[in-house]
């Protein structure tokens, strides 16, 4: 991708990402329109808006429309050079195959490493290391959830203000534990999540569980292995010792007590920047997202691996369409087939929901230049940045190993959030280029906007401006590195990201496939 020097403002601009491709994004803020002609002489023969694509070449009806150098759709009619390529001119392709795909064949060499770097964490006992300091109240059914709520509020009220070294109590609530088939086939990614959860690294390995006493999930299963103190770890308050609501809350505020005084005295202490778990997600993408903020993460990822740290991507439908570009840059056969076994997975899942991948693509996405599912998937995986694929996780799974790895989740962004949570992931960097107050309380959550006109209108609540490269303001490898440092900075407890200025966060949601009866 060639993103020329910044030309005068009024200036009409396009971005063509590869040599082959017949279509481009229009730069200018609210688009241009009929009749301009760029500095090579492309005409538009009717308006196109920003982020929307003009054809380059005449395009006859059936041919491919060529973005990112692949196959994002064909024309549904005759598209004339400087034509607007608008969705409803354009027939999605179907997926690439499953079969046949390369393993492991153009693997990527590693990167040389990038020593030095450090950041300020709090390291645990079982060697993780967390970003906040945060006493999390995990549930074991949603019917505790009301009264879990009147407790936090007390608590931060009355007790948090004697820990000043503790950040925040959050509630781990949910709408599971009764009621579902609790035996059902994928009814272990709900279960795995909750039990991932509870020992989050910015939780400190305090656990406390809220539970009725009558749910099917029993409490006892959300403990950390090898734990055995379900006797003080766990309240029910269906317990006949408690003879009042007001007894209830008394001893979650007990409870809470005792686990404060504790993480209280954790303290941060320099740790490599190999310690870090980021994950990485989009939301209200748009056209540019492939062109800035995914290729900015794609970048800074690469140096995360180069540092030792372990990043993942995620949202299996936005890198579907993208496989056959991912399996050759596993580190061996198995990481690609584990690949595929997700992909393959979640392609069912769909299937027996009567819908596709096509599903995927939101109003927004498309009224920010996105055509298709296709499209978005190609610049989703962007993120990914160039190192090898040395790992695959299922649904909630904890994450094993360093360096890049695919944490396989639904695209909807709190799910994915969770889930990544739940692999363990003490940072997490979302891109996005319509615009979302999305965040979380548990970790601290990096906004990089897509366009200066986003950034500036939502200032206090992006943290990167990835637009300037749209406009050659700055480089890939410039943003890159911005969102490298501020990751460090912010994993350091030096900078609050926007979110966590607001206090602006969003529910817990899980991924839960099986029957609820």
């Amino acid at each position: 991708m060639t993103i020329p020097v910044k030309p005068p403002a009024e200036t009409p601009r396009y971005i063509r990402l590869n040599a082959a491709d017949n279509v481009a994004i229009i730069v200018n803020a609210f688009g241009m329109p009929t009749g301009t002609t760029f500095p090579d002489g492309l005409t538009l023969r009717e308006y196109v808006p920003q982020g929307h694509k003009v054809s380059l070449t005449d395009i006859a009806q059936d041919q491919p429309i060529i973005r990112y150098g692949e196959v994002i759709g064909y024309a549904l009619e005759a598209l004339p050079v400087g034509s607007w390529v608008e969705e409803s001119r354009v027939r999605m392709p179907e997926p690439p195959s499953l079969e046949g795909l390369d393993l492991a064949t153009r693997t990527p060499p590693t990167m040389p490493p990038l020593e030095g770097f450090t950041f300020e964490g709090f390291r645990n006992k079982d060697g993780s290391v967390g970003t906040k300091n945060i006493l999390a109240i995990s549930t074991s059914v949603q019917c505790v959830a009301g009264t879990l709520e009147i407790a936090l509020k007390r608590i931060k009220d009355e007790l948090l203000p004697k820990y000043p070294n503790v950040d925040d109590v959050v509630a781990l609530t949910h709408v599971y534990g009764c009621g579902v088939a609790i035996s059902a086939p994928k009814s272990e990614i709900p279960i795995r999540t909750l039990q991932n959860l509870a020992k989050h690294p910015n939780y400190g390995g305090e656990v406390m569980i809220i539970s009725l006493g009558c749910e099917k999930l029993r409490p006892e299963r959300l403990l950390p292995n090898g734990t055995d103190s379900a006797q003080t770890d766990i309240m029910s308050l269906q317990d006949e010792t408690l003879t009042s609501f007001g007894a209830m809350i008394e001893l979650i505020m007990q409870m809470a007590d005792d686990r404060l005084k504790i993480l209280n005295a954790r303290k941060r202490e320099t740790c490599p920047a190999s310690e870090l778990v980021v994950g990485m997600q989009c939301g209200g993408s748009d056209a540019f997202s492939g062109v800035t903020a995914n290729p900015a993460l794609g970048f800074a990822s690469d140096l995360l691996v180069r540092a030792g740290a372990t990043v993942m991507f995620s949202e299996v439908t936005e890198v579907r369409d993208a496989i056959h570009l991912l399996t050759p840059r596993a580190a061996n056969e198995q990481v690609a087939r584990d690949l595929i076994r997700e992909i393959k997975w979640y392609d069912d899942y769909l299937d027996q929901g009567g819908v596709d991948r096509s599903a995927n693509t939101t109003p927004g996405n498309k009224k920010g230049g996105l055509n298709n599912i296709v499209e978005k998937a190609l610049g989703s995986s962007a993120k990914s940045g160039s190192a090898a694929i040395s790992g695959v996780l299922s649904p909630g799974e904890r994450v094993r190993e360093k360096g890049l790895i695919f944490a396989a989740t639904p695209a909807s962004d709190f799910v994915c959030g969770t889930l990544q949570l739940a692999s363990g992931m003490n940072v997490h960097i979302f891109t996005t280029g319509r615009g979302t107050p999305y965040g979380l309380s548990s970790v601290p959550v990096i906004k990089v906007a897509t366009r200066n006109e986003l950034a500036q209108r939502w200032a206090d609540l992006i943290d990167v401006n990835a637009g300037t490269i749209a406009t050659g303001d700055a480089t890939i490898e410039d943003v890159g590195w911005e969102v490298f440092r501020l990751i460090l900075d912010v994993a350091s407890g030096k900078k609050k990201t926007c979110t966590d200025k607001w206090g602006l966060y969003n529910a817990l949601a899980l991924f839960n496939p099986a029957p609820i009866t």
